[in-house]
């Protein structure tokens, strides 16, 4: 890396005697400095190996610097990845993707502050700070030193300190206010709102904001009927632009992680962010009451989970595509009135929207055979533990079974007075759905899963197309225990009910294939063959 800051240096002098071009010189010099910094990435003692992938993995795979016992070492020289050349191919590509001819500008502007714009009227389309997720400007001066180096004779005023600016930055880290979690929610709720204020100002009125957000739902509160989830990272923000007269009247969930990415290898990372489509709102917006927001969430909600359902929205995702729907009914209000008169706040709204989404997965639970609801709740209460016949017998007679359809099913385990279900790994090997006595939502799903987990999208096929009408429940059912288990903490569970629902759209097309019937497999084949020999140079 130092070498190749030195080298820069000796380029740019070289560029400055053969074409007397200060300018030219210059942003030669800016684009391999980012060439440079990128090799930052790569060029380093905490790298790895990723193993699903085959290929080294830059350090920044997750959002801060992880320790690595044993890094894996990209040659700069080599033709394999992460060598030189392929990061300077990278930018030159990206150049040649731009306009032909050019015109912009790029300002460094303080959102929280007025906006100068000059003659420009601006359609926005932002990503604002993730709450006290990204501790961005921290990171940033890994690359900064290097930039700095590099580029500080080019930009002085863009790179006049030693390391990033730090007090400016809009974050809710609680270290940067003596440790108080409260206040530093506080004054970033406060900056978003100012920045959101200064956006709505300063926006082409003819085009919607668009904003990209994507944040966990995982904190929860009690209370005597329920525990109520929400999220403090989509309260502040959400918060910020409400109040900032800003309705949200379109969203959609967009995949924006890559798979296999290192932070969702054995966990629930979300696959996507939230695109946010935003107007002011008009001046004459109505006043709503609890009950008449909560009526028409019922009515926008049902609609727009079905299509989320529909697009294979992974479980790990649907609590936070959910927010756009829902917070589309509460921002188009100017408030909603709580039952003691008082304003509903952005955290009871997201609390209701949740509430909503358990409901609606509940009542798809109620088309299922009674099996499968049997072991819904049974899951609920006790995961894959046992517990006394006594307790199963309650729960039978509620869903109108008995132990012996439940054994006749191959469910579930009853000995010595007490039951509980059996787990993936107690299952047979091989199951044939077309031959199982009494086939259940309940068992498909986990006869899926286990065929995913030691077979592979080709094994999960095989019996997805075997299960017939039950596939639509079997999806169903999965996103209603992903829901349970993510509540519960469990983990593992978690990641296979998501993990299942994330191949489903694959899955499905190699279950499809398999009922090609052989002639029209050759049909395809040499319709196949006969567009490649018409593409000539196959090699090329």
């Amino acid at each position: 890396m130092s070498t190749m800051v030195e080298e820069l240096e000796i380029i740019r002098e070289q560029i400055l005697k053969d074409s007397k071009d200060i300018e030219y010189a210059s942003t030669v010099c800016t684009y391999l400095a980012l060439v440079v910094s990128k090799s930052a990435d790569y060029y380093n003692a905490l790298t790895y190996w990723n193993n699903q992938r085959e290929e080294m993995e830059h350090l920044f795979g997750n959002q801060g610097i992880n320790m690595a016992w044993n890094f894996a070492e990209a040659n700069p020289f080599s033709g394999s990845c992460k060598n030189f050349l392929s990061s300077l191919d990278l930018t030159a590509r990206s150049l040649e993707e731009l306009p032909a001819k050019p015109h912009g500008e790029v300002k460094n502007l303080d959102s929280m502050q007025t906006l100068d714009f000059q003659k420009i009227n601006p359609i926005i389309s932002t990503d604002p700070p993730y709450y006290d997720n990204i501790s961005y400007s921290k990171l940033s001066d890994y690359f900064y030193v290097w930039l700095r180096l590099m580029l500080k004779r080019i930009y002085p005023d863009l790179f006049s300190t030693m390391l990033t600016p730090k007090g400016s930055e809009l974050s809710a880290d609680k270290n940067r206010f003596g440790g108080d979690k409260s206040k530093a929610e506080t004054e970033f709720t406060k900056g978003i709102q100012k920045a959101f204020v200064n956006i709505n100002n300063k926006a082409n009125k003819d085009f919607p904001i668009t904003i990209y957000y994507a944040f966990k739902q995982t904190e929860t509160e009690s209370n005597p009927d329920q525990e109520l989830y929400a999220s403090t990272g989509w309260e502040t923000m959400l918060t910020g632009l409400i109040d900032a007269n800003l309705r949200i009247v379109g969203t959609w969930p967009m995949r924006t992680e890559r798979y296999l990415r290192p932070a969702s290898i054995g966990s629930n990372s979300l696959a996507s962010s939230i695109v946010i489509v935003c107007r002011p709102r008009p001046d004459h917006s109505p006043i709503s009451t609890r009950r008449e927001f909560i009526n028409a969430l019922r009515k926008e909600l049902p609609p727009a989970l079905v299509k989320l359902q529909a697009a294979g929205i992974a479980p790990v995702d649907m609590a936070q595509s959910v927010i756009g729907p829902g917070m589309a009914v509460f921002s188009k209000y100017s408030k909603v009135v709580e039952a003691d008169g008082t304003k509903m706040s952005v955290r009871s709204a997201l609390q209701i929207m949740n509430q909503e989404l358990d409901a609606y997965f509940t009542e798809q639970e109620s088309e299922m055979d009674k099996e499968t609801r049997f072991c819904i709740a049974w899951y609920e209460q006790f995961g894959w533990k046992e517990a006394s016949f006594g307790v199963a017998e309650g729960l039978m007679k509620a869903q109108n079974t008995a132990i012996n359809s439940l054994e006749e099913a191959g469910i579930v385990a009853a000995k010595g007075g007490k039951v509980r279900l059996l787990r993936r790994d107690e299952l047979e090997s091989e199951w044939d759905p077309t031959t199982d006595k009494k086939l259940t939502v309940w068992e498909s799903t986990q006869y899926l899963i286990k065929a995913l987990e030691n077979k592979g999208e080709v094994g999960a096929a095989e019996i997805l197309s075997k299960i017939g009408g039950l596939s639509e429940s079997v999806k169903e059912l999965a996103y209603r225990l992903y829901a349970i288990s993510e509540k519960k903490g469990w983990i593992e569970d978690g990641l296979a009910y998501n993990s299942l629902i994330s191949s489903w759209q694959s899955i499905g097309d190699r279950a499809q294939y398999g009922e090609i019937s052989e002639a029209k497999k050759k049909n395809l084949k040499d319709r196949s063959q006969k567009t490649l020999d018409e593409m000539g140079d196959l090699d090329a």
